[in-house]
């Protein structure tokens, strides 16, 4: 049904529109359309995410019969999370822009010349691609995984193929704490509340941390291996052609953080929907500046039409985890989940890493962040009583971030593992240690932020 994407687009702007203008009946609309868009993704959703929801749902179901809701209440419910799948949708033009202006082609450039061991070249390739991350996400790891693989054809293929599933996948992870595109950075948002402007400063702070000790290590491992000079060294108009597309690609992200920043203060949006409304125009404005009209929206168009048309896993998981995450917040059985966190609550400590390893745990078995993000956001106000909810959103954030490298079934790692016909679990193993120091230092910040 190649149509869908316009009855998408429609129920996205709705729910826009209903937050400038709250109307109850348009709520119940809003929860209607979504128990709609839930019925014509289900059968095109992966088999993991038809498991998710078919669990969300009985289990809101079984929780609705002891609440004291009745069916006409849980309707807008349904709609609950419509903002997160309305920035899924937009996030594609963002991505085509990068594209149009041919900044994907940086990470080749960034890589050649001047390395005289790997491990330069690895501090210089996660560098490019926490760069291109912020902005094209999981596309950056296919395009860093085809450049690194060329550049890395005079070496042994286990030592090919450690770096690249090492540097790609912890160049990738460390834009996703600080990065206003990124669906695990919104959420926790979304669950507590919390002001971008003032979790931005500690998401750079551990990002620069972990770069900077990764980095160090990457150094030091790699260095025994020479590279060889297989290249000229590039001419001075290639190096200022280089030079000039960092300098735009810094540029316009800087914009980017600064105008979300600014707007969402000046006009009290909410952060999700700030960067919802900017992501086009910002995207228009930038092909415009470049001069690359024309190829941005060939490029756009083609890349949002697909995206939308293939966002199933996405709507069957937010929308019945709305009706999981509600039913629950109105059941006595919110009280038998209370209780671990009742019993620790004079040891915060023990909370964070149970949340910890409860996104390590489900990662194994492929359950992506975002999920796990969602299971817990129905016991959230019950967490902020325990921790502050910048605290909060420091855990779920570097808690989904860190299991990222190691998420045995997660996308990335599954795209690494099937290009390098590698066993995903073999990917686990080389960046644990990393996701584990990720992840403590995670434990330690949103410890200190209580």
């Amino acid at each position: 049904m190649k149509h869908t994407i316009w009855f998408f687009s429609f129920v996205f702007l709705l729910h826009i529109i209903s937050v400038f203008f709250p109307n109850q009946l348009l709520s119940y609309a809003l929860g209607f359309f979504a128990l709609l868009m839930l019925m014509i993704s289900f059968r095109r959703a992966s088999k993991l995410f038809q498991i998710l929801g078919t669990g969300f749902i009985t289990i809101g179901i079984i929780l609705f019969f002891s609440t004291n809701l009745i069916w006409v209440d849980v309707i807008p419910l349904l709609g609950g999370n419509l903002s997160l799948l309305a920035l899924l949708a937009v996030l594609p033009w963002m991505n085509s822009v990068v594209a149009a202006g041919r900044f994907d082609k940086l990470m080749q450039h960034l890589l050649q010349g001047n390395v005289e061991h790997l491990g330069q070249l690895y501090q210089r390739s996660t560098t490019a691609m926490m760069s291109l991350t912020a902005f094209l996400n999981v596309s950056s790891a296919t395009i860093a995984q085809d450049v690194l693989v060329d550049n890395l054809k005079p070496f042994k293929k286990n030592i090919a193929n450690k770096f690249i599933m090492m540097a790609t996948l912890r160049g990738y992870s460390l834009a996703l704490p600080w990065s206003p595109l990124e669906v695990l950075l919104a959420m926790a948002i979304f669950i507590t509340g919390v002001n971008y402007a003032a979790l931005l400063p500690w998401m750079i702070f551990i990002t620069i941390l972990m770069y900077v000790l990764d980095s160090l290590w990457g150094r030091w491992f790699f260095r025994k291996y020479d590279y060889p000079s297989l290249e000229a060294k590039p001419k001075r108009k290639q190096h200022d052609q280089k030079r000039s597309k960092i300098i735009q690609l810094s540029i316009a992200l800087s914009s980017f953080l600064a105008l979300v920043i600014l707007l969402g203060n000046l006009f009290n949006i909410d952060f999700i929907l700030i960067v919802t409304l900017l992501v086009f125009p910002f995207a228009c404005v930038w092909a415009l500046v470049m001069k690359r009209w024309k190829s941005f929206w060939v490029i756009g168009t083609t890349r949002w039409k697909h995206s939308m048309n293939n966002m199933h896993n996405f709507i069957v998981l937010f929308v019945t985890l709305a009706l999981f995450t509600n039913t629950l917040n109105e059941s006595p059985a919110l009280m038998i989940v209370q209780e671990p966190i009742v019993t620790f609550k004079d040891y915060p400590i023990v909370i964070l890493i149970m949340i910890q390893l409860l996104f390590v745990f489900l990662s194994m078995f492929g359950v992506h962040p975002v999920a796990t993000i969602g299971i817990l956001s129905g016991i959230s106000t019950l967490l902020m009583d325990v921790l502050s909810p910048m605290s909060l959103a420091v855990i779920l954030i570097i808690g989904g971030v860190s299991t990222v490298p190691i998420g045995t079934y997660g996308l990335v790692v599954t795209i690494i593992s099937m290009s390098l016909k590698q066993s995903p679990y073999y990917i686990t193993y080389y960046n644990l240690i990393y996701s584990f120091v990720f992840g403590w230092i995670g434990i330690l910040l949103a410890y200190l932020l209580i």
